[in-house]
């Protein structure tokens, strides 16, 4: 993992309300990547930047253990045109904590997640604002795909 700073970004996706308790963001989440899929919500989105997909997760009650939104999407201009269904967010500069997941996916992805979720010492630093996954050219890669993961941490005082 490295430690950057991003730049202000917009997403606009469709949205699940989920938590972790007893699975539930599991079947929640591969719903909601279902229907990102089967309805083909990456071509319906107006004014995207490019053609990586963004699962961000946001609006945390608490902290990982408590209810908090997922939005799959992709990054675009602005939110000036949101279609009738999906959200947009505006995702403000933070400092983040980026990890690479490798390998066969999406299982190296929620690996990844099993890692963090684990290390209480990272997650006392986690500031629960908005982290993300980008999935870019290196995700279709099949036993050799690649996901980057973003978490947004405090600034150290």
């Amino acid at each position: 993992m490295n430690n950057c700073t991003l730049e202000q970004f917009y997403v606009i996706g469709i949205s699940v309300r989920t938590t972790n308790a007893n699975g539930q963001s599991g079947r929640d989440i591969e719903a909601l990547w279902g229907e990102f899929w089967g309805k083909g919500i990456q071509h319906q989105i107006p004014g995207k930047v490019s053609d990586d997909i963004y699962a961000v997760y946001t609006d945390y009650e608490t902290d990982f253990t408590g209810p908090y939104t997922t939005v799959i999407g992709l990054a675009v201009h602005s939110l000036e045109n949101i279609p009738e269904g999906f959200v947009g967010l505006n995702i403000e500069p933070a400092s983040y904590e980026k990890f690479v997941s490798k390998g066969k996916m999406p299982g190296a992805v929620v690996n990844t997640w099993l890692d963090i979720w684990q290390d209480k010492a990272f997650n006392l630093k986690r500031a629960y604002y908005a982290d993300f996954t980008i999935h870019g050219k290196k995700y279709y890669d099949g036993d050799n795909a690649e996901v980057e993961t973003f978490i947004s941490v405090r600034n150290p005082d």
